[in-house]
């Protein structure tokens, strides 16, 4: 099998629950979770809070292992990898984006920005950084420190460093679930603009329906359950 139809399907999630002991009791949090996501594809998974997104989404990443069932990540199955394996097959083909930023404070922006490529050993990392957050409007804020940034800012670089490396597939956590409505639109456009330039499949986990719906396909969870997985196309428009 060639790597083109290997990377066709690009994450393949079956039949995946996850447990948690709770003193004597045995915790639930997803049960049976089946899904795949196309190379390319734009993919929301949304539901109330509690419903299980984020750790589905820690599973989907290699960050935490399922009690049951298998995924594949870029045609690796992750169950029989070690951590340091799976952190290796995320250095290669996994960025993220987070609610909180997690911008690393002792480090500038251009700084924070060059870690992925410097893990990977990219040459010209400094260079690469500098385009990138030229890119996300933040040229002039090169060697700012977070604290000097707004969170707008900060999530820019975040975005910056996300696609630093080229990734195969990002995963964004609740991506502008700490910045104000006007803030957040704007992170979104550029979100989706360099999710185009650079044709990487993408994974948000979101509250915001309004953001979901800019996306290919919608999975919702309830209750540690898939309850819908649909096309945005084939869902009742909203006013």
């Amino acid at each position: 099998m060639d790597k083109s139809t290997l990377m066709e399907e690009i994450l393949v999630v079956r039949d995946v629950s996850k447990h948690y002991q709770s003193g004597e009791k045995d915790l639930t949090v997803l049960q049976q979770i089946d899904f795949t996501i196309q190379s390319g594809e734009r993919v929301a998974i949304v539901g109330p809070s509690g419903s299980g997104k984020t750790t589905l989404l820690g599973l989907c990443a290699g960050l935490d292992m399922p009690s049951t069932g298998t995924i594949a990540l870029c045609g690796t199955m992750l169950n029989p990898l070690t951590e340091d394996e799976r952190a290796f097959l995320r250095n290669k083909h996994v960025g993220f984006i987070f609610q909180n930023f997690q911008l690393i404070p002792t480090l500038t922006a251009i700084e924070n920005v060059m870690i992925p490529l410097e893990l990977k050993g990219t040459k010209g990392a400094a260079e690469t950084a500098r385009k990138l957050l030229e890119r996300v409007r933040l040229g002039d804020r090169l060697h700012h420190y977070p604290a000097q940034l707004s969170g707008g800012e900060q999530q820019r670089v975040s975005l910056a460093r996300a696609f630093s490396n080229a990734p195969s597939i990002l995963f964004a956590d609740e991506p502008t679930g700490n910045l104000d409505d006007e803030t957040s639109h704007g992170v979104e456009n550029l979100l989706f603009e360099l999710n185009r330039e650079q044709g990487t499949t993408l994974v948000i986990v979101t509250h915001d329906m309004e953001l979901a719906r800019k996306t290919d396909r919608i999975i919702q969870l309830k209750g540690g359950q898939i309850v819908q997985d649909a096309a945005v196309t084939e869902l009742p428009t909203t006013r």
